[in-house]
């Protein structure tokens, strides 16, 4: 009887509970492809992030600093070796060595915790081994950017309160070029070839530390604080010229940690880096692999497509560093259908186009791609851990809780933040481009936002009362979108900066120099896009009624007062610059014209990079646009 009734009621139940779940799956079924999307990626992130959190958190209890980590690296396997250069292996040990003699000599000299010394230097192993010895000391070294001459040049050193400036003879006339500007400074100049000028007054600084001694300034380095900023590195932010940001040792570990544990590194890889070390992608990124997890580490003076993947071959590495551009020029480079030979597995950078995304990784069999996005200051980074075509990273939807970063709607003309009636800002929906903003949480070293050494640039940086009053929110100064999985896609540059050439150009510092040029002229500079390039170019329009303007004195002025990637590729002469009725320049209305020859009207110019002038753009108009010509 108990049976009978038992079946009876399961026969009851069978419908109803069958038309719940039919009704509960239909109507979460976006919710279930969602999941279904999704949840391998989150778990692999949750599983490699926890794993990153017990590193940090063990060394926040230890009240590590980079010094006092890479001495242990040094200590656990000082005969493994820690950088390639060209034909030089240098061992854990001798870099540990290395360093101590910067310290020690730095110390002997008188120089003490908190003060800043500036670095210009190409790229070789003394670099990370001179800022990590003045670290071993409490001193802070700004990391010049090498590209920069005359003013740009002055002014990085000068924002960065530096007491002297270490330089390799490379950059003995930009030195000369400065050194007047400089009163009370101390010149160091580290020789990086046997015979070259110097400049006047300048301590040989590689003999002076030939016969320091090896030994560990303990004292020194455990008076070093995890919060204490470690070098200084430079951005052009939104606007302006470069500001220094600091990087505290906390941060540096973080980043590298982060760097180290989501594509899921090894103390076996072998880290390809050809990029520049004053950058963060390749000094914190790239170095810190070495310096922080006992990775070999490969650098270049400089990056050569030709020799990339042979570099690669030649030093068996495993893991390869980029920027876009660097991507777009290998493939440039293989147009003869052979295979690559390398053992690289994962590529970590910034920057690679959607376009080229896979052909890149068909063409060179490689497997796995990590593109991030992240300021070097900022506390809004992403990371793509999946290979999703395109995207910087993602935001999972339950993310705000664990890592609070958020997209907001901005006015489409102005770019300015969105508020409610309430004042708060407006999270985007999906699909929809905003801004991306990270919030501030100092006791987080994830979320902390340390800022420049210029006071008022950092609070410009700050957004406050975003959601809730008393909150302060990060403004990374990008637009974003991010899709209905999470994914996130980088829109566009905000501001007076635009990206070329892997590096960010200020457009008042690009202006200002032509000004000093051009006289009493009404200038503008922008970037345009350009087929089959990654970033946009440099256009300066410049208002010549009277048809005056020299244009060769220009780009002779340009090419000696900043950097190759800073000097405008396109010239616009116009009769006057379109302005609103308040006299603002329509700087939108000029970029949408970019330098379109069948619209607009006015001279146009192109710069032969190898000659140095620019040439009227019709000459090799069509060999642009039909991506021939390399830029």
């Amino acid at each position: 009887m108990v049976c009978w009734i038992y079946e009876k009621g399961c026969q009851v139940w069978i419908l109803p509970t069958f038309l719940f779940l039919f009704w509960f799956l239909y109507t979460n079924r976006r919710l279930i492809y969602i999941l279904y999307k999704t949840l391998p990626r989150d778990l692999k992130a949750v599983y490699r992030g926890a794993r990153g959190v017990y590193t940090l958190m063990w060394m926040r209890i230890n009240k590590d600093t980079v010094p006092k980590i890479f001495t242990r690296v040094a200590k656990k396997h000082p005969n493994k070796v820690a950088l390639y250069y060209e034909d030089e292996a240098w061992t854990f040990q001798q870099l540990e060595d290395f360093s101590n003699k910067v310290a020690n000599y730095f110390i002997a000299c008188g120089y003490k915790k908190g003060d800043n010394v500036a670095l210009l230097l190409d790229n070789r192993p003394e670099y990370p081994g001179i800022w990590l010895g003045l670290s071993k000391a409490g001193i802070v070294t700004a990391l010049l950017n090498t590209n920069l001459k005359s003013g740009p040049l002055h002014h990085s050193i000068s924002a960065a309160d530096c007491r002297a400036i270490i330089f390799g003879s490379d950059f003995v006339d930009a030195i000369e070029g400065i050194k007047s500007k400089l009163d009370g400074f101390e010149f160091f100049h580290f020789p990086t070839s046997e015979t070259c000028n110097t400049v006047a007054g300048a301590i040989d600084l590689k003999n002076q530390i030939r016969n320091q001694s090896v030994a560990s300034p303990s004292e020194h380095i455990s008076q070093t604080d995890t919060n204490d900023t470690i070098i200084l590195m430079y951005t052009s932010g939104t606007t302006g010229l470069p500001k220094a940001a600091r990087v505290t040792h906390s941060r540096y570990i973080m980043a590298t940690t982060g760097v180290n544990v989501l594509p899921n590194l090894n103390k076996n890889d072998i880290f390809y880096n050809p990029l520049p070390l004053y950058h963060g992608n390749g000094g914190i990124v790239g170095v810190g692999q070495s310096l922080c997890f006992g990775i070999t580490v490969v650098i270049r003076k400089k990056f050569s497509a030709s020799n990339f993947w042979t570099d690669c071959k030649k030093y068996k590495c495993t893991v390869g560093n980029y920027i876009g551009e660097i991507c777009r020029y290998l493939l440039l480079t293989h147009r003869n259908g052979k295979t690559v030979e390398h053992g690289v597995k994962k590529m970590i950078g910034n920057g690679l186009r959607k376009e080229i995304w896979v052909d890149f990784m068909n063409t060179f069999n490689i497997p796995e791609i990590y593109e991030f996005y992240g300021a070097t200051e900022g506390n809004a980074s992403l990371i793509n851990i999946d290979n999703k075509v395109g995207a910087i990273g993602f935001i999972p939807a339950l993310s705000r809780f664990v890592y609070p970063v958020a997209i907001i709607k901005c006015d489409e003309a102005t770019k300015e933040p969105l508020r409610n009636s309430d004042g708060f800002c407006i999270r985007c929906e999906d699909g929809e481009a905003g801004i991306l903003l990270g919030k501030i949480n100092s006791a987080n070293v994830v979320s902390d936002f340390t800022g420049y050494t210029d006071k008022k640039e950092t609070s410009k940086k700050i957004m406050r009362d975003v959601f809730k009053k008393g909150d302060s929110y990060f403004n990374s100064g990008d637009l974003m979108m991010r899709d209905e999985l999470g994914y996130v896609y980088f829109k566009d540059r905000m501001g007076d900066t635009f990206r070329w050439k892997g590096e960010n150009v200020a457009t008042t510092e690009v202006e200002t120099v032509a000004s000093e040029i051009i006289g009493a002229k009404d200038v503008v500079v922008y970037g345009v896009e350009v087929p089959g390039s990654e970033g946009k170019a440099g256009m300066i329009a410049i208002a010549d009624p009277e048809g005056n303007l020299d244009v060769e004195a220009l780009a002779k002025g340009l090419k000696s007062h900043l950097p190759a990637y800073a000097v405008p590729m396109f010239l616009r002469i116009l009769d006057s610059l379109p302005v609103t009725g308040t006299f603002k320049v329509k700087k939108m209305e000029l970029q949408k014209d970019g330098f379109d020859l069948e619209t607009i009207r006015d001279a146009l110019y192109f710069l032969d990079a190898k000659k140095g002038v620019y040439i009227p753009l019709e000459h090799v108009y069509e060999n642009i646009i039909s991506q021939k010509l390399k830029l």
